[in-house]
């Protein structure tokens, strides 16, 4: 695992434990970040996706449930339902490359999702980028 995949991990760990307990408390979050990634450059890579999820993430929910078809989110598993607000926050809102942003939520899907979570991630991702390149090319 790449040190930014790790990260990657970590931040969704932070986010699935927002989804489930929304009111603890940030300064906890950092804390744990530090702990666990040991890398000002890591931290603050893993830090800036947390936030850009918490602070997108009503955006993130509405084009995810558009794009995920007879599928809400509050049906997905939770750990599904956090891997495509990653997944798509790095798509929409950062410098990833769109196929890089794809392979590691489908590598987080395999390891921390059910056996359908990679299949299913994949899918979303994918439309949705699909989708936002269509619009940002017209």
């Amino acid at each position: 695992m790449s040190r930014r995949s790790r990260a990657r991990a970590i931040a969704l760990q932070v986010l699935f434990q927002d989804d489930l307990n929304p009111g603890h408390n940030p300064a906890e979050t950092d804390a744990f970040l530090q702990r666990r990634l040991r890398s000002g450059e890591l931290t603050e890579f893993a830090r800036s996706l947390v936030a850009g999820v918490r602070r997108n993430r009503q955006e993130l929910d509405a084009l995810l449930g558009k794009t995920a078809d007879n599928w809400g989110l509050e049906r997905m598993a939770a750990t599904d339902r956090n891997v495509l607000r990653l997944g798509a926050f790095e798509l929409l809102y950062t410098d990833t490359p769109g196929a890089v942003a794809i392979d590691e939520a489908i590598d987080l899907a395999k390891r921390y999702g059910s056996a359908h979570s990679s299949q299913f991630v994949n899918g979303i991702l994918d439309k949705l980028l699909s989708s936002h390149r269509r619009s940002t090319s017209t």
